[in-house]
């Protein structure tokens, strides 16, 4: 996994080296082991290299093949890349690394624009066709990969991380008032292509992005989830049973396909627990797994560590426990805030950002429980979208979103208000084909938008500050397609995820299968009090914050004056949700 950059000009001038090393500099903490660019004509590339398969010099990027006239640069893991290598070797191609980077070209030179659907893993790249002139980008189906891109006065940059971009100039960092609504209705989730920032766009999960040297385009959709039912019937034992083997073989691919040590993010709830006992039933000894817990509030216990030791007792783990004290988060916040692309209001995001700091320092991959929630409804509200009657839409909006139109149209600065840009989203996207019932409607908005833009990318940018590569075996592709065509009832069963509760049954402790959905905690951003309740009314009375006049001042005071008594549906702190957009435009954007 890396830090990938460039710079496409369209106007005949070369691009600005200049702008690509600031680029690559800002990428540095993804790629610690290597860094590289390379130019042609109109093109640049920068890389920072995280060395995970084939860690020779061979596997180095950017990686240029001079007998096919491609240069690629490329962030991720292609899980079947020995497969694609051996079909790619018979079909008359030549390998000079043993990587999946160079695998990936090859696979461009043979199939051309239909090539990322060839490929199972996690990915964004970009490849310069230099006969063509020809770039040529995609990112993996349910954008694990980030790619970034920002028009420039002549030309295109795109970047792993927003602050790379920000980085080279150039970039309007006007608010997108579209983004802005999204943000505050979707706990900080900004859908692709938009962000935040005007000036700043990301490339769509499951798409592919091909840019002519004249500045010429095409965005190209190159796959999509299907939620119908088979046409011949499955038992629940056969459902289960499939998706056991399918969750077995995400889990093994995710061990095997890496040449160096691979731990495990021990939450203490039944995903990553049982990631865990699959890795363990697959022969890995020496599993190491990694817990994270914080101080305790009156109304919430700060860690999962009564779940989670059990669980690596059992297995004989090498287990790592950190308890990170709330000055200590607090103290770290801005370093957390600096390394996220984009706002994000989930209160783990700092907890993940401390366990990544210790955890890369034993091991450089882990696996990690994220999308098993949204792949086989684990949170408490599709239960209830599920039995609630009514329009769509109104289903989804009443258990979901952060506040309704009214609230925020208080909220914002009427030069930022408009209509309901959200909503008119949301149930543009239920309302797509191939979905049987409601809820496979739901789950599929989830797992193909949503998560993107909240879990996903909270692991990856925290994770990879520190150089760490998280993989996630629940966004598998075949186990998602797979768990699309489910009935539902073998998901919302059992208080949810009812076939992963099945499978668990036996290998994991029943106190962990059987409590309630429990959410990484970070009580002292949920229950805003002392030095938390002093950071954020800092933040928020400040000269910047009232000068950038995003917020209604009337809505801030009553945040302010009691905090505890203003959470959204989802039991997020809107202090919090206003006090971490301003600071992240404060880190952010104004630093410079």
């Amino acid at each position: 996994m890396c830090g990938i950059c460039g710079e496409l000009r369209f106007d005949g001038r070369a691009p600005q080296l200049d702008a690509v090393q600031c680029m690559m500099d800002r990428l540095a903490r993804r790629g610690p082991d290597h860094a590289g660019s390379f130019a042609d004509g109109p093109l640049a590339f920068g890389h920072r290299r995280l060395a995970i398969i084939d860690l020779s010099p061979h596997a180095n990027q950017p990686m240029v093949d001079p007998q096919l006239d491609l240069a690629i640069v490329f962030n991720g893991t292609i899980y079947n890349y020995p497969e694609l290598r051996e079909e790619l070797a018979a079909r008359g191609h030549r390998f000079f690394s043993g990587g999946d980077t160079e695998v990936i070209l090859k696979a461009y030179a043979e199939w051309g624009e239909d090539c990322p659907r060839h490929l199972h893993g996690m990915f964004a790249f970009a490849i310069w066709d230099m006969e063509r002139q020809r770039l040529f980008a995609a990112r993996d189906r349910f954008g694990i990969k980030p790619f970034y891109y920002s028009e420039i006065e002549g030309g295109l940059r795109f970047a792993s991380t927003t602050q790379a971009l920000l980085a080279a100039g150039g970039v309007d960092t006007g608010i997108d008032p579209l983004a802005l609504h999204n943000l505050f209705t979707l706990h900080a989730v900004v859908p692709a292509p938009r962000t935040i920032l005007r000036g700043v766009r990301k490339l769509e999960p499951a798409h592919s992005l091909t840019l002519e040297a004249d500045g010429s385009r095409r965005l190209r959709r190159y796959w999509s989830l299907r939620a119908e039912r088979p046409a011949e019937p499955r038992s629940e034992e056969a459902w289960t049973e499939a998706i056991h083997e399918a969750l077995r073989e995400a889990v093994r691919r995710r061990i095997e396909i890496a040449d160096v040590p691979v731990g495990v993010l021990l939450s203490g709830g039944l995903d990553s627990s049982l990631l865990v006992a699959l890795l363990a039933e697959a022969g890995v000894s020496e599993l190491r797994t990694f817990s994270v817990g914080f101080e305790d509030q009156p109304e919430e216990k700060g860690s999962e560590f009564e779940f989670s030791d059990p669980v690596a007792e059992r297995y004989a783990t090498r287990h790592h426990k950190y308890l990170i004290p709330n000055e200590e988060v607090l103290k770290r916040l801005p370093e957390a805030v600096d390394n996220m692309a984009e706002p994000m209001f989930g209160q783990d995001a700092v907890a993940f950002y401390l366990l990544a700091e210790q955890v890369s320092k034993e091991v450089k991959v882990v696996q990690s429980g994220q999308g098993a929630d949204e792949v086989f409804a684990g949170y408490f509200w599709y239960p209830r979208m599920a039995e609630a009657g009514g329009a769509p839409l109104e289903r989804f909006r009443r258990h979901y979103f952060d506040r309704d139109q009214e609230e925020y149209l208080r909220m914002i600065a009427p030069e930022y208000a408009g209509a309901d840009h959200t909503a008119a989203l949301i149930e543009e996207r239920l309302s797509q084909p191939g979905a049987d019932e409601y809820i496979d409607q739901v789950l599929r908005l989830d797992v193909t938008t949503l998560i993107v833009d909240d879990p996903v990318k909270r692991v990856d940018n925290m994770t990879m500050a520190w150089g760490l590569e998280a993989r996630v075996p629940f966004l598998d592709q075949q186990l998602v397609e797979l768990a699309a065509a489910m009935p539902p009832e073998y998901k919302l069963g059992s208080g949810g995820k009812h076939v992963l509760k099945r499978i668990a049954r036996g290998r994991v402790p029943d106190a962990v299968i059987d409590r309630p959905k429990g959410y990484f905690p970070m009580p002292a951003l949920k229950y805003v009090r002392g030095e938390f309740l002093d950071f954020m009314r800092g933040i928020l009375d400040s000269d910047a914050c009232r000068r950038r006049g995003l917020y209604r001042r009337d809505y801030v005071e009553a945040l302010l004056a009691e905090p505890e008594r203003h959470h959204t549906r989802i039991l997020g702190s809107k202090l919090w949700h206003l006090a971490a957009l301003e600071f992240w435009l404060q880190r952010n954007v104004d630093a410079g």
